[in-house]
């Protein structure tokens, strides 16, 4: 049987992934660091190392033709990478013998949340971990923000090939323009910006430590703090999250959750090239930023008039809290679930916006919900005028049908998805008597689907998704996996002509 029997090159495929597999295996360093640097165990690191390594190593090796994987390789790529990265993140927290991580689903569960940058945790009490082990849980959420497929672009140009399909497919949301005809080039750039606003963020934070303005802030939070506000993920190394630092501190990290939120090669645009006008002119770029403004000053308006808080606290709490699910981020600044119920409503609809395409963010994006906005418009248009022939368009430049086309299937895709989610985890939570009202299970497929992180009820800001049973969490996983994706390359690998020659 040729390599290509099936239609797509399988073994070219497990060799670019045992390649990047054997390339990620190398961040076990940075946690190796701080095990030393605070005398705790190296061993869970070492050993996860050296598995990462030699287990990539083989698989490379047992294979051959990652130079001559297509777009077609692409879709199994990156669906096996972060399964693969999934495992891999996990080998540290089965190897530590913590007490809160009780079984490999659990270990998994906890992995998948960070390099899916979702937010959600099984762990019950995070500060009684090791500072090791959480500077690799927030690590985790660092690397998959920007995607380890394109930090692999960046910095192996030896996986160069069939570069621009993995890059297309790793980058949320539709892409309508290259910013350079060199993939590679746009990797780099990309992470670059990337890596400049976490020393930026970090900086601040530590300035804040170090000039007494957030005595409880240190380098070692603001380094934890930044590395999961850029990727858009949300752990945190407190129990109460942000709620347990200054005013100045939660200010900060809301102003990056905002920055990670928005299209990074536009901010490149902006910060690198000093060219705001792209940024500007953007129509997604706008409707982020009014929907931003609009849900936190619904939220103010409601804490406020509800007694819940006031003044300052009440503006810093509902931005914080708005900016923080609509950019899937999850961080908390406060305990919403003790908020009033239309506030709930309010985070729920935020959790399905989603951030700006090209962004670390999860969930539907901005620019989708424009452009189904434009096509129901259209499609009213031409109910009452047969005869007009009219094109989507975004900034003023024509939207190819198929883009259109793809735009409507993916939110009905997810549309689907979430519903026999939050079905399945109803129906799991009745077998295992359960104590989850409709809202809790709502609240935990939408918020692991979109790449949010915290629920309602027991899996809220302050609280855990330990209770729900192995099948749940196995159900959830799925659904951070298939957020993190889109949903579409997953699809397609369901598909038997993406099988066929």
């Amino acid at each position: 049987m040729s390599r290509r029997a099936l239609g797509v090159d399988v073994l070219g495929s497990l060799n670019l992934v045992g390649a990047l597999l054997k390339y990620l295996s190398l961040t076990m360093l940075f946690p190796l660091a701080f095990a030393l640097g605070y005398s705790e165990s190296v061993w869970p690191f070492l050993i996860t190392g050296l598995v990462g390594v030699s287990f990539g190593w083989t698989l490379e090796r047992l294979t051959t033709g990652k130079d001559a994987v297509g777009v077609r390789e692409g879709f199994l790529i990156v669906s096996l990478t972060w399964l693969v990265a999934a495992a891999f993140g996990a080998l540290p927290f089965i190897l530590s013998g913590e007490d809160q991580i009780s079984s490999p689903m659990d270990a998994y569960f906890e992995s998948m949340s960070g390099f899916t940058t979702t937010g959600a945790t099984v762990l019950t009490d995070v500060e009684a971990l090791p500072n090791s082990l959480v500077i690799w849980r927030q690590l985790t959420q660092w690397l998959g923000g920007m995607g380890i497929i394109v930090l692999a672009l960046a910095i192996l140009p030896r996986l160069r090939v069939g570069g621009r399909q993995l890059l297309e497919h790793e980058l949320p949301g539709p892409e309508f323009e290259q910013m350079t005809a060199r993939i590679r080039d746009t990797a780099r750039r990309l992470w670059a910006l990337y890596v400049g606003l976490t020393v930026a963020m970090i900086v601040i934070l530590t300035a804040f430590a170090w000039t007494g303005l957030d005595e409880r802030m240190s380098l070692f939070k603001a380094i934890a703090h930044a590395f999961t506000t850029l990727p858009t993920g949300g752990f945190s190394t407190e129990a109460r999250g942000a709620e347990a630092f200054g005013g100045a501190s939660q200010w900060t990290i809301a102003a990056f959750m905002a920055l990670a939120g928005a299209n990074f090669a536009l901010l490149y645009r902006a910060f690198v090239r000093a060219n705001v006008r792209p940024l500007v002119k953007d129509e997604e770029f706008r409707l982020y930023v009014g929907l931003l403004a609009l849900g936190s000053l619904v939220l103010i308006v409601e804490l406020w008039t509800e007694g819940v808080a006031r003044g300052e606290e009440a503006v810093r709490a509902g931005v914080f809290q708005f900016v923080s699910m609509m950019t899937t981020t999850g961080a908390a600044s406060a305990d919403f679930n003790l908020w009033p119920i239309f506030t709930a409503v309010v985070l729920v609809a935020a959790m399905l916006l989603g951030g700006s395409a090209g962004s670390t963010s999860g969930s539907v994006k901005v620019v989708r919900h424009l452009l189904l906005g434009r096509i129901l418009r259209r499609e009213l248009d031409q109910t009452v005028h047969p005869e007009v022939v009219s094109r989507v368009r975004l900034n003023g430049v024509p939207v190819d049908e198929r883009i259109v086309r793809a735009i409507s299937s993916f939110v009905l895709l997810y549309v689907g998805v979430f519903a026999v989610g939050t079905l399945a985890l109803m129906a799991d939570g009745a077998r295992v008597d359960l104590d989850l009202r409709l809202l809790d299970a709502v609240g935990a497929a939408a918020t692991t689907l979109g790449n949010v992180g915290p629920g309602f009820g027991f899996a809220g800001p302050m609280g855990s998704f330990d209770p729900f049973s192995g099948a749940s969490k196995g159900v959830m996983i799925v659904l951070m996996w298939l957020g993190r994706l889109e949903i579409i390359p997953v699809a397609v690998l369901l598909s038997r002509h993406y099988w066929r020659v």
